[in-house]
């Protein structure tokens, strides 16, 4: 039998493109869904000694490992939230508060490695908001592109002078403030809270922390006894009114206390992502390394969020769409 002809160069790429567009078209793997994370910080973890003045004694978690972490979790866009100045005033009990109450680095920290990972990685300004030149520190960072300023985690009275002053600048930058709520410990007078929000209706607040989410109950009100509260949830609180009352406050999903205030009553949970799915965002706030569920409660709060949001359009919303929009993205 004669064996075929070889075929030249032309007849080849004839033939090959014949066949590819006879064929089914082949379609690419689709991209994996944007997540924003509103809520990292940089050499989070490491253990402290409150007998050395709150010195770090051991080793954080690494930029390198940060970032593995985001990517693990398929955190397309970070915020990183650096600490404030290192002091030992009331304003930071004393240097409990310094590294945000544990060892998180500062502005410049955050600053590098969005320099270092654009569009990955971007950075809030900070600082300890009664030091002196506090306002221009954050300004300083706010002019060097700072989408936020936070996290503010220290003593003070949540309608101060030195709060108000920071609630001006951050509307004149356009940018939100996010305030870490700790009956007892930090920004003090939630429940008074409510006339900030009245008085600042230019400047976005976001809320976090144990007592912004003890208060999805009535029954807690700026209980320092109470920062993780269990069982069904009594309608009313504080939180869910001030996030149905006022357009300028919203909510960061973050770290335990969020994750606990939804798995403590899931029927609440549903109502309440149903509720406020245009004024929830989602942040991890979690130090671990390896990001997978057993350890990570960023992880877990992805997926409480899929499976509680009342349909697929208030997932997206929650994990991207209402981050994108706030932040200007």
């Amino acid at each position: 039998m004669p064996h075929p002809a070889p075929l030249n160069r032309r007849d080849f790429l004839t033939g090959a493109t014949a066949a590819l567009l006879s064929a089914p078209l082949l379609r690419a793997a689709p991209a994996p869904e944007p997540i924003i994370d509103i809520h990292q910080h940089t050499n989070y973890g490491g253990p402290r000694d409150a007998k050395q003045g709150w010195k770090q004694i051991g080793p954080a978690r690494s930029d390198a490992e940060l970032v593995a972490h985001q990517r693990a979790l398929g955190i397309t866009t970070t915020i990183l939230l650096p600490a404030g100045r290192t002091m030992f005033t009331p304003s930071t009990l004393n240097g409990q508060a310094n590294g945000l109450d544990t060892t998180c680095h500062g502005n410049e920290s955050c600053l590098a490695i969005a320099k270092q990972y654009p569009g990955e990685f971007v950075f809030a300004a900070n600082d300890v908001p009664d030091a002196d030149g506090a306002a221009d520190v954050i300004e300083k960072y706010l002019k060097l592109g700072a989408v936020m300023i936070a996290e503010q985690k220290f003593g003070v009275q949540c309608d101060s002078p030195e709060m108000q002053r920071l609630f001006e600048l951050a509307a004149a930058y356009r940018v939100p403030i996010l305030m870490h709520w700790q009956a007892g410990s930090y920004n003090l007078g939630y429940d008074r809270f409510h006339r900030m929000l009245a008085k600042y209706p230019r400047t976005n607040f976001i809320g976090h922390a144990q007592t912004f989410w003890a208060n999805i109950d009535k029954a807690n009100v700026d209980n320092p006894k109470a920062l993780y509260p269990d069982g069904k949830v009594t309608p009313g609180g504080l939180t869910d009114r001030y996030l149905a009352d006022y357009p300028n406050f919203y909510g960061d999903l973050s770290a335990g206390s969020g994750e606990r205030a939804f798995k403590r009553d899931p029927e609440q949970a549903r109502g309440f992502l149903a509720r406020h799915q245009d004024k929830l965002l989602y942040g991890s706030d979690c130090s671990d390394k390896l990001g997978v569920p057993a350890v990570c409660s960023g992880i877990r709060q992805i997926a409480q969020i899929r499976q509680w949001a009342p349909n697929k359009a208030a997932e997206r919303k929650m994990l991207y769409e209402n981050s994108r929009k706030l932040f200007r993205f």
